[in-house]
């Protein structure tokens, strides 16, 4: 199941959650968007305008932003079912 976190290398929150979904075992394909101008827009498509992260893309096209780890793991469930 493909995840795309929309991170910054200074975001604490970033930080904490690619920690966790290593713990879990939960792969994801990380893009800065300090770096990639489309990833940044993209990020502020779906947060009214802000740069915010962690954002997470799904494989079904869905966003969460800032999602905990309980939050994540619910939703790629969801998805395999």
């Amino acid at each position: 199941m493909a995840v795309t976190m929309y991170s910054t290398p200074w975001c604490g929150y970033c930080q904490r959650l690619k920690a966790q979904m290593g713990r879990e075992g939960i792969e994801y394909v990380e893009v800065d968007i300090e770096q990639d101008p489309s990833a940044a827009a993209f990020v502020e498509g779906v947060n009214g305008g802000n740069q915010t992260v962690p954002t997470l893309l799904f494989a079904d096209g869905s966003a969460e932003t800032n999602p905990s780890i309980g939050q994540v793991k619910a939703k790629l469930e969801a998805l395999s079912a």
